[in-house]
């Protein structure tokens, strides 16, 4: 059977590969493919512990079987085009100024007493070294899809009004916004824990990563992988 893989950012670069078919035994399993990715590049099967996968879009255990005409994509650790809305909702990947006040005067309602925002933007130092710029990359279907699963997590956990989700991909200047989250309600509590809720959700599970550029070198910025309540499809535990 044939899949297409996908790698992004450092193992994009370490395999010189953004996407690919492979040919697969019937019954193989998402590991399977990385253990034949490993084995090509040893550098890469390095990362097994802190890498994730996602079949079709969805995060997905090792064990995870694959059948012909999957999509599976190999995600390094999450540092987080067209708009996308669901009702008043917006959930955008830019590649474009993010412009924090004109998104915040989109979700003011007559009807809200609160609206709680925070602007990420890029600061200029890392780990003791200048920055001089960074660069996001993203799975961007799957980017979107995650957005559009924190958006229905807040609805269902808090009493909101209104929700914007908006980050930036491509290169980005010191002081530039990166994301942008916004949310109004009928009260403060709720703008506030649905704010804190939809960045730490957002930085945990949806494919962005960042690249800091220093005067002679660059790092790939260290994220976190996505907890076991992001592994979506069937599969046993990916210990």
């Amino acid at each position: 059977m044939r899949v297409r893989v996908l790698f992004f950012g450092q193992l994009k670069e370490i395999t010189g590969v953004a996407q690919e078919d492979a040919e697969l035994a019937e019954g193989a399993r998402v590991e399977d493919l990385f253990e034949r990715y490993g084995r090509k590049f040893p550098r890469l099967a390095t990362f097994r512990d802190s890498v994730a996968a996602s079949v079709n879009q969805e995060y997905a255990s090792w064990r995870a079987p694959l059948s012909g005409g999957d999509e599976v994509a190999f995600l390094p650790p999450v540092s987080g085009g067209e708009p996308s809305a669901i009702g008043e909702d917006i959930f955008q990947i830019v590649r474009k100024t993010i412009r924090p006040q004109e998104i915040v005067e989109g979700l003011r309602a007559p009807e809200d007493g609160a609206l709680v925002a925070f602007d990420g933007f890029v600061r200029n130092t890392f780990q003791g070294r200048q920055t001089l710029y960074l660069e996001y990359e993203a799975y961007e279907p799957m980017a979107l899809a995650k957005m559009r699963e924190i958006g229905s997590k807040i609805r269902a956990k808090f009493p909101v009004d209104r929700l914007a989700i908006v980050h930036r991909l491509g290169r980005l200047e010191i002081g530039e916004t990166s994301v942008f989250i916004a949310v109004s309600s009928a009260h403060r509590a709720a703008a506030f824990e649905a704010c804190r809720y939809a960045i730490d959700t957002l930085k945990r599970v949806v494919p962005i990563w960042k690249k800091e550029y220093f005067a002679g070198g660059a790092v790939w910025a260290e994220g976190a992988l996505p907890g076991e309540e992001a592994i979506s499809r069937s599969g046993e535990s990916t210990s």
